[in-house]
């Protein structure tokens, strides 16, 4: 019995699909989600607020995306939530896209992406060397922080509603749950 091997993705062949197509390339499978709901907008809107109210504070050049591709390598580019970069790196990985790792990621868990966001994206942050993984639940209403040492996360604070989580890499910068989970 002959079986097919089953093809797989790189690349050049995510970067044949239309613009804003639903897709990730997650080990070199394409991997399809809907768009996510609007309570998973609302949150990812209201972090988005929080760090760029931060950012200004600090009257910083740093760079926040949300949405945008990030690859890593040929078999994995993802769509994070939301990414920050650094500004002593984003000459080093800010071009027309991100290539390499941005210096946090922020994932918010839906059902149909919670376990490529727990899972293989998690495994394949670290290995790039993302310092701060951050992953929002809004069914639970908690937020983990994990930070990078050596080549594995290790949790560092996992707060619930009406708690707050602080950013290691960002000094100072808090994430009220209770305003986040409104």
């Amino acid at each position: 019995m002959h079986i097919a091997e089953k093809k797989k993705y790189t690349d050049d062949d995510y970067m044949m699909l239309e613009e804003g197509a639903p897709f990730q390339l997650i080990n070199y499978d394409l991997i399809m989600s809907p768009s996510p709901n609007p309570f998973h907008q609302a949150i990812a809107a209201r972090l988005c607020y929080i760090i760029l109210a931060f950012l200004e504070n600090k009257n910083s050049g740093d760079y926040l995306g949300t949405d945008v591709d990030v690859k890593f390598d040929d078999g994995n580019v993802f769509r994070p939530d939301i990414v920050f970069i650094s500004e002593a790196r984003k000459k080093e990985i800010l071009t027309d896209r991100i290539v390499g790792a941005p210096d946090m990621v922020i994932e918010i868990l839906s059902p149909s992406n919670a376990y490529y966001d727990l899972r293989h994206k998690k495994d394949i942050y670290a290995k790039f060397g993302i310092k701060e993984y951050i992953i929002i639940d809004p069914l639970a209403e908690t937020a983990e922080l994990y930070v990078l040492t050596e080549d594995a996360y290790r949790p560092h604070q996992t707060a619930q509603k009406p708690g707050s989580l602080q950013s290691v890499l960002l000094t100072g910068l808090i994430f009220d749950l209770k305003k986040l989970f409104k």
